[in-house]
């Protein structure tokens, strides 16, 4: 990492917390208008450090093999497509897949913040799905907090010397998953239960996701280790050159 961009990433974190950490924090696709502007510009805020990591990534992946381009874009799309079929859940939110634990696989977590929020922004603008004021919550529940549980669980499989299709699985899977339950704690720290403040409104929260989120959550794992196995086929030189396969054997 060059002098700037540590300087980028120090500036970014110094950032968050001087702005982020203030009392409005006590408080999935969330929709636009539905949060308080305080919790909007908190979540927001919250994501520059994480987004400043996932421009260097990107940028550092893409300088080392710009045949990597192709796959990071597959993966951008892949979020995309899977992300924009929603079902109406709780009252301001959807359910539906993410498609991230496929980028945070392959590219690790940092790169997928930067992918998400491109795909948030773009779905806001041009589907109404989501929000402009509600980016900044979206993309830490999406794009930030799902691809970092998804990494961790595959390469802690690795570890552990499980197959790669269960590890794939359980990462897609479970990003998905910990994508809603962070959603839920951001809906019910903005809106807690008069009986049981913040934590009886997520549990509510989460309760009302579960039925239509648990279903997708192993349909995306499913997909996933179908798209890792398609790749495996028909892309095993883009696979190499980002070190991948070598890793998989």
């Amino acid at each position: 990492m060059s002098k700037k961009e540590k300087l980028l990433l120090k500036a970014s974190i110094a950032f968050a917390v001087m702005f982020a950490v203030t009392p409005a924090v006590n408080a999935m696709h969330i929709m636009e208008g539905y949060l308080p502007a305080k919790y909007c510009i908190a979540w927001g805020v919250i994501c520059v450090p994480f987004l400043a990591a996932g421009f260097i990534s990107l940028k550092k992946k893409i300088a080392a093999n710009r045949k990597s381009i192709t796959l990071i874009a597959m993966a951008g799309a892949f979020i995309f497509v899977i992300s924009s079929l929603k079902i109406p859940s709780v009252t301001g939110s959807c359910s539906h897949m993410t498609g991230t634990g496929l980028g945070a696989i392959l590219f690790g977590p940092a790169a997928v913040s930067i992918l998400g929020i491109i795909v948030l922004l773009f779905q806001a603008i041009l589907l109404a799905h989501g929000g402009l004021t509600t980016l900044g919550a979206n993309t830490f529940s999406m794009a930030i907090a799902g691809p970092l549980l998804s990494f961790a669980i595959y390469k802690l499989c690795g570890k552990f010397k499980v197959n790669r299709k269960v590890s794939v699985f359980l990462a897609a899977f479970l990003g998905d998953l910990f994508t809603y339950c962070v959603t839920s704690i951001q809906l019910a720290m903005a809106y807690p239960s008069e009986a049981g403040g913040a934590g009886a409104s997520a549990v509510k929260f989460l309760g009302v996701f579960a039925p239509t989120q648990l279903p997708l959550a192993v349909i995306e794992g499913i997909l996933t280790v179908i798209i890792i196995m398609a790749m495996e086929s028909y892309a095993k030189p883009e696979l190499k050159a980002i070190g991948f396969l070598k890793e998989a054997k």
